[in-house]
């Protein structure tokens, strides 16, 4: 069993900033990707960021330079700082990990339950 929790978001004025944290736990054998969704009412889920086991990170082009994603290997732990925030990074976010439960088994994803972020003044 897999499981990741979320944690950090709330209401903040435009320009403001939160932390979003995720953990990862359970049945954990090896984690490839990390990384933030995010989905906004009416549209669909969206990639913000990943991050790799290396450190490669990738972003939306409307987060680059706002965003800043990075994970504790030894913790499993990915975090989202997210700065300058706008009322359109208004959405629901989500964790996701892609992650191998057992050695030499398959890779799988998984997602967190969900954190609100509302950027409103």
């Amino acid at each position: 069993q897999v499981q990741l929790v979320e944690s950090g978001g709330g209401l903040v004025q435009p320009g403001g900033s939160l932390r979003l944290s995720c953990a990862a736990s359970g049945s954990i054998f090896s984690i490839n990707v990390m990384g933030w969704y995010r989905q906004a009412p009416g549209k669909q889920r969206e990639l913000v960021a990943s991050i790799t086991s290396r450190g490669s990170t990738n972003y939306a082009d409307s987060v680059k330079g706002r965003f800043t994603i990075s994970r504790d290997n030894a913790k499993n732990t990915v975090d989202l700082q997210m700065n300058s925030l706008k009322p359109e990074d208004t959405a629901v976010y989500y964790c996701n990990s892609d992650l191998r439960p057992r050695a030499y088994g398959p890779q799988y994803r998984y997602w967190g339950q969900g954190t609100q972020v509302t950027v409103s003044s």
